[in-house]
């Protein structure tokens, strides 16, 4: 039987007038791995505070048992800004006794890139004070994963980690014997190590079993039958549980609901976008010409990020770009946004981008945008446009696009200056889509963002006609959101991913082996990198051809998708479509073949 290591009895909290929690009784145990979900502002990090003892509950009582050892991961660390990273995280332990430690180790390739913290200026004898709240927030985790612990509690873990440093993560929590309590917005991370899940609403905690995915259907079954949620709010969670039922498989370790009744709640659920037709509104919107790269090379500084690309973003492309920090993600944006701002006169360092005449881009940067603080958050939408368009018919008034993303009819007269960080972004991202733009740049969209707030975004963005490039480290918001994923791997070029995200995890770790393993050797192999240089440029010709081929072939697949809907009565023509569709299925997975061959050399 499990040990008890927490209990909550009977907690409430208030702040000012609003209850917070209100008469919350939880437990945790031995062995528990719980993720804490809800709005932003609802009470989860105050309920996750009270469990660790860091603040004090207005009623009932928190009792932790004898002797628990934990960990705890706030928001702000406490680190000495004038020590270095070696005092913080591995107490001046010399260097033979934590290099032999293989949990150590772990950690620091883990979360760093390597054992001498490569990016730190002087490595692990780097002082902490200048460094940014990404690097000290991960110092902070390095030190708290590397102790003992019976129990851990973290609040935003993921926060300013990327992709490979959330699947790092996510493996390590697994593998560790310590119970875990870990608020995050990241879903993919929740689906993956939590068995769980705490929804903190209005005051009370609703328990599930289960991770991220069987949270959604537990919810969705329960709102259900309790029929006490409004239509829209249902919709938008049937409506998720359809994309994760359909979507990539083996999201969660093993089948943990009842997928009869899975498929009963989702069955009159349609897909999340119609691409078809999306792509054909796109184009009347956008031409043929949205944005076109011809041997485009980026510099940030003397540091060149890209070199030689020619790239094509076609009217109803929906991007994921992902790659390693300072690899030029943001960089390639910003070219891309200054061309568009300039109507072509700014190029980059090399080449040339190409923008359509009809281009009309919306650029959500990582940094927010200042907007005059007595300014109500009405008002700063109505600044934009009293109406909008978001495609296929569906048309928005300023409140009503407000209400969506989260602000009712209160929060609506709220001055901008009152605003949380994350209510901030949820603004500008507002702005952004009432000036109707036909291309969306989204960098880092879900920065601060609960995960109420995501889906519906995701729900606004599934009917949204135009192109759209994406970068985040949110995997489960780039995978829902966008149909294909190209990656910059380090080595200044950009590819695209036919397996999208882990097939990306997959090259770095190949690509990490590679380097360690010639490292020794690296001088003698000079002269072979030369002789093959000409092969290299070869090589990444034919891959740019093969992804314009393999672009060419989605769009054939889904107008043949779209005619066997239109002709499903007729089954002679159904047959032919059929089997056109087969054809190139084959040809799909050759030239795919093939694509990974060139790009082991490339």
């Amino acid at each position: 039987m499990a040990v008890n290591l927490v209990n909550v009895e009977n907690v409430s909290k208030v702040y000012g007038t609003r209850a917070l929690l209100d008469g919350v009784s939880l437990g945790v145990s031995e062995g528990d791995r719980i993720g804490v979900v809800g709005r932003n502002g609802d009470g989860k990090t105050t309920l996750i505070r009270m469990l660790a003892k860091l603040e004090e509950a207005d009623t009932g009582r928190v009792t932790h048992s004898a002797g628990l050892r934990m960990g705890v991961l706030t928001q702000h660390d406490s680190l000495d800004p004038a020590a270095t990273v070696r005092h913080e995280v591995i107490r001046d332990m010399a260097d033979h006794e934590w290099a032999g430690n293989a949990k150590i180790r772990d950690v620091l390739t883990g979360l760093f890139g390597g054992l001498d913290l490569p990016g730190f200026p002087q490595g692990l004898d780097t002082v902490i004070g200048p460094l940014s709240g990404g690097e000290r927030r991960r110092i902070a985790l390095a030190k708290l994963l590397i102790d003992e612990q019976d129990m851990i509690v973290l609040d935003e873990p993921t926060n300013h980690l990327d992709v490979e440093g959330i699947a790092w993560l996510a493996a390590h929590l697994r593998a560790r014997r310590s119970a875990l309590v870990c608020v995050t917005h990241d879903r993919w991370f929740l689906d993956q190590v939590c068995t769980r899940m705490w929804d903190v609403q209005r005051g009370t905690v609703h328990e599930y079993e289960g991770g991220y995915s069987d949270y959604v259907f537990a919810r969705a079954e329960r709102e259900r039958i309790a029929a006490t949620e409004e239509t829209k709010r249902q919709n938008l969670v049937r409506k998720e549980l359809a994309w994760l039922r359909r979507g990539a498989p083996a999201r969660t370790s093993k089948p943990r609901f009842r997928v009869e009744a899975a498929n009963e709640l989702i069955k009159d659920v349609p897909p999340p976008r119609d691409t078809s037709e999306l792509m054909k509104f796109a184009s009347s919107r956008l031409g043929r010409t949205v944005f076109d790269l011809e041997d485009v090379s980026v510099q940030a500084g003397p540091k060149v990020l890209l070199k030689h690309i020619t790239w094509h973003l076609g009217p109803g492309d929906r991007i994921g770009l992902v790659g390693v920090n300072g690899a030029g993600k943001t960089s390639l944006l910003r070219a891309l946004a200054e061309a568009a701002r300039t109507e072509g006169e700014v190029q980059p360092a090399a080449g040339r981008i190409v923008v359509g005449k009809t281009v009309k881009l919306a650029y959500l940067s990582q940094e927010v945008g200042e907007l005059a603080p007595d300014l109500r958050v009405l008002e700063a939408v109505q600044q934009v446009r009293e109406r909008v368009d978001l495609g296929k018919g569906r048309e928005m008034t300023a409140g009503q696009l407000c209400e969506t993303f989260g602000f009712n009819k209160e929060k609506q007269w709220t001055p901008v200056g009152d605003l949380s960080g994350g209510e901030r972004r949820r603004l500008q991202l507002l702005r952004l889509l009432m000036d109707e733009p036909n291309v969306l740049f989204l960098d880092e969209p879900t920065n601060d963002l609960d995960i109420e707030t995501l889906t519906q975004l995701e729900d606004v963005l599934d009917g949204w006609p135009g192109s759209m490039i994406v970068i985040s480290h949110d995997r489960f918001f780039v995978e829902r959101t966008t149909d294909r994923v190209f990656a910059l791997l380090g080595d200044a070029t950009l590819r695209m991913l036919p397996r999208g995200i882990d097939e990306y995890l997959e090259r770095r770790a190949r690509m990490e082996e590679a380097a360690a393993a010639s490292a020794p050797a690296a001088a003698p192999k000079l002269a072979t990198t030369e002789k093959s240089a000409a092969d290299q440029r070869a090589a990444k010709k034919e891959l740019q051809k093969i992804e314009r081929q393999l672009d060419k072939l989605s769009g054939r697949e889904s107008t043949l998708h779209a005619q066997i809907a239109d002709h499903a009565t007729d089954f002679a023509k159904v047959a032919e479509l059929d089997a056109e569709l087969r054809t190139l299925a084959g040809e799909r997975e050759e030239l795919e073949m093939r694509w990974l061959e060139l790009a082991e050399d490339a």
